[in-house]
């Protein structure tokens, strides 16, 4: 059942609250809501962690920690999420977003060598951050769509198969 495989994977809720980052966020972290397993909780745990993955900012989790607990959706799953951006997938992501970015602005792709030095990221960042930020926003916004609509299909698509085989039965 998908309910089981994403609860095997997501993190309890006593490590997210021990959590030193979180502290901010006190009592609120007690809602039982935040730590509910259903379509609409997950799917909307899907939209916050998958926004904000796409979005090239330090402490990502303290964003879609913020975002989910207004939004009421299982914030161990939308924090759990945010990992898809981890260094491995961050350049590739991220210049894909930056290519959006350039797209939509009908800008001309930055091209250079690539160093890793403080003075070329000065540099290159104040020439690229806004487009970079702008496809990012456009990439996060449908991947969130998308995560939420296809989580709702594919739970619903789940609960018909249930039944289904309940009436077999």
């Amino acid at each position: 059942m998908p309910k089981n495989l994403i609860k095997r994977f997501t993190p309890n809720h006593q490590s997210i609250r021990s959590h030193k980052h979180l502290k901010v966020f006190g009592q609120l972290l007690h809602d039982p809501n935040l730590w509910h397993m259903n379509r609409r909780s997950v799917a909307g745990a899907f939209a916050v962690g998958l926004f904000w993955a796409m979005i090239p900012i330090p402490f990502q989790m303290i964003a879609a920690a913020a975002t989910a607990i207004p939004t009421r959706v299982n914030m161990p799953l939308s924090i759990a999420l945010v990992w898809i951006s981890n260094p491995l997938t961050m350049p590739p992501m991220f210049y894909f977003n930056y290519l959006v970015g350039t797209w939509i602005m009908d800008e001309p792709v930055m091209n250079g060598h690539f160093e890793l030095t403080m003075e070329w990221f000065t540099q290159s960042m104040s020439n690229i951050w806004l487009p970079l930020y702008l496809g990012s926003f456009v990439c996060a916004a449908i991947a969130s769509v998308l995560g939420y609509l296809g989580i709702r299909g594919l739970w619903r698509m789940h609960i018909i198969s249930h039944w289904k085989n309940r009436r077999k039965k």
